[in-house]
């Protein structure tokens, strides 16, 4: 089984919380998240900021939609390493994560990212992105610094949402 991190937009847009994303990234996300479950081991920080990011901003009402599923699959596998594993990221000085690079190119990338950031350039897995413009505007540093991004909706930000 194949490591993912999983950024939040696309269990967000697998579970169909915003209405203006192009079918065929719904689509892209709702095959990824799905596999995700079944067939990778999902990345997570283990002080838990992804787990409580995936909670606040994922809809689970029901009939749950794909990404509360997901959420339900991060809390019912956390501590079995084969489908969830808890990796631990260090905590900088000034707050931040140890992990993620100390680059000015970087200093207005989202807060609430960088957890994913230092997650991939810990473990050397690619973080999923769906509709987070932050990974595109960004891609060159965060490649620069061993932080790869899979693009399931494209780097073409003005083809991620309609009209």
């Amino acid at each position: 089984m194949t490591e993912v991190i999983v950024d939040t937009n696309v269990a967000v847009v697998a579970n169909k919380q915003n209405s203006s994303v192009v079918a065929t990234c719904v689509d892209a996300c709702m095959v990824f998240i799905t596999t995700a479950r079944n067939q990778h081991i999902v990345l997570m920080d283990d002080g838990d900021a992804i787990r409580q990011e995936y909670a606040q901003a994922l809809q689970q009402s029901r009939p749950y939609g794909l990404g509360a599923l997901f959420l339900q699959h991060v809390y019912q596998y956390q501590y079995d390493p084969t489908r969830v594993r808890r990796v631990p990221l260090a905590i900088a000085v000034d707050g931040g994560y140890a992990d993620f690079p100390n680059d000015a190119m970087l200093a207005n990338f989202d807060i609430s990212d960088r957890k994913f950031a230092a997650l991939a350039r810990k473990t050397g897995v690619p973080v999923t992105n769906a509709t987070d413009s932050d990974w595109a505007d960004n891609i060159a540093t965060l490649n620069a610094h061993g932080i790869a991004v899979d693009f399931l909706c494209g780097q073409n930000k003005t083809s991620w949402f309609t009209p």
